[in-house]
């Protein structure tokens, strides 16, 4: 969702900031908790019996544990590595964890081990992440942040999606296609890849799956001539073509684009997207990834 600033009758839409490392979102958190989610600090990277991490160690205001993992990047699995972890914690005895709460905070607080929980936090989160979020019976919460400029910092709770979830549970169980190029196809899409030759339409579903790891709440939208991905704005539009894809972008300033790849179309079309890239084997689909999610964060 876009944010924007009202400074003398003018609005101007904030952009995003990407954190300058990692931990800073760890540490930003943890020394928020009370504001952010309501919750007490108890220990940062605490190291399990196992020999894991846990990022950060909390109490609620109710008295039920938490803990929260942070997904760095879009490819952690960070939601089974938190459950790995609550396991670990609630096979410890009771007072293992109240001598923490008493040890930081200085007082002793009925603990509620019924309702312990596990809070993961990421920029955005992919379609398998809200399947699990759906699927597992453990007190899961997926929160999204964004930080803009203006030091505007976002945290969202992400819900289960159900046809996400079965749109993931379908893929997860088509064992008919490589691994790779996984996806339902819907059929008012098959036209569409019928124009392609059988490797486009695998680049396409390739491509469309990188798409949908970018951000939980992308749709896809279908019409006559092409395919579009948008959130608040459409930031892609796919035409599939006998031998390639061709991809329409965002007018972004300053596309991070080395290999000057990205074709400007004439201001006199009046295209929105007006940033044109082609895509015709799976070599490629890296480099124009990384210029669809830029897109992708100009209408967040």
């Amino acid at each position: 969702m876009p944010v924007y600033s009202a400074i003398d009758g003018k609005i101007k839409k904030l952009g995003i900031v990407p954190l300058s490392k990692e931990k800073n979102l760890q540490k930003l958190v943890e020394e928020n908790l009370p504001v952010l989610l309501d919750m007490f600090f108890i220990a940062s990277e605490y190291q399990t019996t196992h020999g894991g991490r846990i990022d950060t160690l909390a109490i609620d205001s109710k008295g039920a544990p938490v803990i929260i993992e942070y997904k760095r990047n879009k490819h952690d699995n960070v939601i089974t590595q938190a459950l790995f972890y609550l396991n670990w914690l609630k096979s410890q005895k009771p007072e293992f964890f109240q001598m923490l709460v008493i040890k930081k905070l200085g007082a002793e607080s009925p603990i509620d081990w019924k309702n312990p929980r596990v809070i993961c936090i990421a920029e955005s989160y992919n379609p398998y992440d809200i399947f699990a979020l759906n699927e597992i019976s453990a007190k899961l919460e997926l929160l999204k942040y964004h930080y803009y400029e203006g030091n505007i910092f976002m945290l969202e709770n992400i819900k289960g999606d159900d046809e996400k979830a079965q749109y993931v549970e379908q893929v997860i169980a088509d064992d008919q296609i490589d691994e790779s190029v996984k996806q339902v196809i819907q059929p008012d899409l098959e036209s569409h890849l019928n124009k392609g030759q059988a490797f486009v339409k695998d680049l396409f579903l390739t491509v469309q799956n990188r798409i949908f790891e970018l951000d939980e709440s992308i749709d896809r939208k279908i019409n006559n001539n092409y395919i579009a991905f948008k959130v608040s704005k459409i930031f892609a539009e796919v035409h599939i073509q006998k031998i390639k894809l061709l991809i329409y972008l965002r007018p972004v300033k300053n596309y991070n684009d080395p290999e000057n790849r990205i074709d400007q179309i004439p201001d006199t079309y009046n295209w929105s997207l007006n940033q044109r890239i082609y895509i015709n084997n799976e070599h490629d689909i890296d480099y124009v990834m990384n210029l669809v999610e830029q897109s992708y964060k100009d209408v967040l």
